[in-house]
């Protein structure tokens, strides 16, 4: 069975700053375009059998530059990051000026506007339970690369694992980073997590 070989997307003046960053597209830095080139080294040797990325142009271009589009991409809707609603653009501290203690992953978000309705943690599982049923049967062929978002591939790994989707709350996730989701005697496993781009590259990271 081929591997499931996930790239969250460079990064971008939102997520160096820590603002949260659902469906607003914001573009990579300078930096960026950096870490998606230094991935290209780790994925060069993969010819997987699927490239498939969020429709966000930090996505498909973090794909572009690492070398992934060759063959151009699949684009997914259900890779598109978390929504989150009224908080689209805000800070976490700035959310608990207003809500003391507020964790994501726990607490959820409030609503937005028409465009930013807002998403609770069980329902991006359950887009991240629709990506991983169209993917799955194509790690028979090899594998398969998924080109998206901190939040949104932190739920999948969760649900990969079989674990709720607040689960993704372990798993720490850079942005410019690969990580590997395998099987182990015929069981869903983490084969390796978070690696920098400047660590897959080859050298020391950053």
């Amino acid at each position: 069975m081929g591997e499931l070989i996930i790239l969250r997307h460079g990064e971008t003046e939102w997520s160096r700053t820590g603002r949260h960053t659902g469906r607003t597209d914001v573009p990579l830095t300078t930096r960026g375009e950096e870490q998606a080139r230094a991935l290209g080294p780790a994925v060069a040797g993969l010819e997987p059998v699927r490239v498939v990325t969020s429709p966000a142009g930090r996505a498909r271009r973090t794909a572009e530059l690492a070398g992934l589009a060759g063959a151009p991409p699949m684009v997914d809707p259900d890779l598109w990051e978390w929504d989150y609603g009224g908080y689209e653009g805000r800070t976490s501290a700035e959310i608990r000026g207003e809500r003391p203690g507020w964790f994501l992953w726990t607490d959820g978000v409030v609503p937005g506007d028409a465009a930013h309705p807002g998403e609770t943690v069980e329902q991006v599982g359950a887009r991240a339970d629709a990506v991983l049923g169209r993917v799955r049967p194509l790690l028979g062929g090899g594998a398969v690369v998924l080109v998206a978002h901190g939040h949104l591939l932190r739920v999948l790994t969760a649900r990969w694992l079989g674990l709720a989707p607040a689960a993704g709350r372990l798993f720490k996730l850079g942005t410019g980073t690969i990580s590997t989701l395998g099987t182990e005697h015929d069981r869903p496993v983490i084969a390796s997590w978070n690696v920098p781009a400047e660590t897959a590259a080859g050298s020391p990271a950053a």
